[in-house]
This record gives C-alpha cells, structure tokens and sequence, in this order.
C-alpha cells in the first residue's frame, strides 16, 4: 500500500474550555418564543409549525447540563484526523486504515444538516468486520469546503463538481488512486460526480441519493414507484423553503447560526425530526448525544453560514447530462425526502448492480438504522467490487 505523501498532517482536536463555558451561558440565556398553536398531544402533527416548544426546552437543557462534547472529541481523535490543502482549502477527513490486507479504499461524504458525525459508529465495522468474508475498507471521512474543521471557502466556486474533484486528489494523496464512494444527500450528489467525471479512479459507488435525469415520464411505472415521485414532488413544492433559503440568503440566514445556538439547533433539528423514519420524535432512533455532537460540530466551528453556501454554489446544478457508467447500488430509504423509481435512475446509472428498498429508515440511515445500514453498504459495495 502506497504511504501518504508529506502533504498530508495529522489534526488533533481540543476545543478551548472557555468555548465549551460560552456555549453553556448562552444556552442558559436563550430567549424562547411563545409555544406552537398546534396542540397535538403526539405524533408527527405536533411538528407542523416546526420544532416544538416542549421538545426544543427539553434537548437544551440537556445540551447545557449533560452532553459531553469531549468524549465525541477524544473519539474523532482515537478514529484519526488529519488535514491537507488542495486549491489553497485546508481539508479535513478521518481516516481509519483496515488491518485487512485486502481491504478496499471507500470514501464516505456526507451531506447538510448532517457532518462527518454521521459516520463515526460505523467507521470501525466497516474498516475491521468481524465476518473475515465480510469485505473491509481503508475508511476516509471528509468534511466538506466550509463544515466542521474543514476551512471556510472564502471565494464562490466550491460547488459539487469542485468539491469531487478534490477527493480525488485526496484520496491519491493518500495512496489510493482507485477507491469506492458512498454518500447520501450532498453527498450522494457527490458520490455521483465523482463516478461519472472521474470513472478511472472510482471502482463503484454506493448511494442513497440516485437522481434521475429530468423530463422523464410515468408511463409505465408501478403505482409505488408513481408515489415516489410524487413525494418527491410534493416536498421539493412545499417542504424546501430551507434549500431556497440556503441557495439564495445563506449569509442572512447565517447571522442566526452562527450567533445562537438554539436557533442552529432548531434549524438542525427540524430536519432530523422531519427526514427521519419516526412518529413522534427523531429520538425515537437517533441519540441525543449523537444529533448534539453533529449540531455542536457546527456550533463551535462557526459553519452555520458557510455549510449553507453549498446550497448557494450547487442547488440544482447536477449536470443533467452526465451518466454514471461504473457499478453503482442504490438504495433508496422509504422515509428519504427523495425517491426515483429505478427505471428513471437506470437513465443517469447505467450499471446498476444492486438495488435496494428496505423497510425501514429515512434520510440519516447511518444514524437511525447503522446496523442495517452497515450490512446493505457492504453487500452493495461487494456487488459492486465484483461487477467491476
């Protein structure tokens, strides 16, 4: 295995104390609105207007008095970080090397609201499975152009395609000049740039995020797969004020993610709640600690305002032209905010080894179902690895 060049340094993180105080005071000083005037005593109707006053009083609380944002830090560093520059942008990504010789390199991207926070449990089952016929994976976990502690992009231009082509020069920074690539969301936006631009370095590709072509018609298709694209519709007609924001005003709207951290949780919160496969809440599936660290990344990184830029340099920018012609599996969750009918991704990914739609979970399926999602990663990736 080639050895990483002398570009590449290890990062150790140590938030200041005084950081961590800051936060709790301000937690302590939040002002609240009123509660919502919807009044359902349970399940999804009581988030109609948003977040709900009980709920958002509850995880506050808990944030001030019992979180534990160190032991999420001494994990990212047992996991190993480490920084590069490519195009004059300081990158950050974990990187677990498999103990298995014949491990494969895989690249995991993750996507907004969510952070490299959304892979740390399953980074290690993937690097070293304990079934020795399980395939296993040198692990790189990149933290995108202005999340998390990767650097701030200063000027326009770090869009998808951008973003793509610097995991390539990251992963061959690293000795690994062919690899597989998983992402959902942005990430699965991503993941699809990378195999249709880059096809010499990428193996395959997992992805929960298969977007078709546009124009493309209903004829023929199931009557599930006709539900699925009308979902798709209706969220993208009446749930995506956020994305318009965040595409047009990320600056307006960062002034309150940046300077308040129960508005950052909210805005985050909101998406968990309403992405994932649960009734009532998103605890129901997801841990508190696991949704603050990704909302504390965030908060003490100050990305609030440049993590929404990408919806300002890519919304919508998905070459409607570009295929996909190395082996992809797909999987499509049954509570993702979007679902294409595979006779309308077959148009943009023309090997499709493996498709999947399992019964449960939704858009943060590493989160809400990781052991499920661990085991279909595998066996999609393993299809794929064999195809190619």
């Amino acid at each position: 295995m080639p050895r990483p060049t002398s570009d590449v340094h290890a990062f150790h993180t140590h938030i200041p104390d005084a950081d961590l105080e800051d936060l709790r005071t301000r937690l302590a000083a939040a002002r609240l609105p009123e509660a919502e005037t919807v009044h359902a005593a349970t399940g999804p109707d009581r988030w109609d207007q948003g977040v709900p006053l009980a709920d958002l009083v509850d995880i506050v609380n808990y944030w001030r008095t019992e979180y534990d944002w160190r032991s999420f830090e001494a994990r990212l560093n047992r996991i190993g970080q480490y920084r590069t520059i490519i195009d004059d942008l300081g990158i950050h990504f974990l990187h677990r090397r498999s103990d298995r010789a014949d491990a494969t390199a895989l690249i995991l991207t993750h996507g907004w609201p969510g952070s490299i926070a959304e892979f740390v449990d399953v980074i290690e089952d993937l690097a070293n499975p304990q079934d020795a016929d399980a395939p296993a994976f040198h692990v790189v976990v990149p933290s995108l152009p202005g999340f998390g502690f990767s650097d701030k992009p200063e000027t326009t231009g770090w869009g998808t395609e951008k973003i793509a082509a610097a995991w390539v020069q990251l992963m061959g920074r690293l000795g690994y000049d062919r690899f597989a690539a998983h992402g959902g969301d942005w990430g699965g936006n991503i993941t699809t740039v990378l195999a249709g631009r880059f096809p010499e370095h990428v193996l395959g590709i997992h992805t929960t995020f298969a977007e078709a072509p546009p124009g493309l018609t209903t004829e023929g298709l199931t009557a599930t797969e006709r539900a699925w694209t009308q979902e798709t519709h209706d969220f993208w007609h009446h749930r995506a004020a956020y994305a318009k924001q965040q595409a047009t005003r990320p600056q307006t709207i960062g002034y309150s993610l940046v300077d308040s951290p129960v508005g950052l949780l909210a805005w985050i919160l909101d998406k968990f709640a309403e992405w994932s496969d649960t009734r009532d809440s998103p605890f129901e599936t997801m841990s508190r600690d696991r949704i603050l660290d990704d909302v504390t990344l965030y908060w003490l990184t100050r990305t609030g305002a440049s993590a929404a830029r990408i919806y300002y340099e890519s919304h919508n920018s998905l070459d409607p032209e570009l295929r996909v012609d190395v082996p992809s599996a797909i999987t499509i969750y049954p509570r993702d905010i979007e679902k294409y009918p595979r006779p309308w991704a077959q148009q943009r990914y023309r090997q499709i080894v493996r498709w999947r739609s399992p019964e449960a979970g939704g858009h943060f399926p590493s989160l809400e179902v990781p052991e499920f999602f661990v085991s279909d990663l595998r066996q999609g990736l393993a299809a794929v690895l064999a195809a190619g």
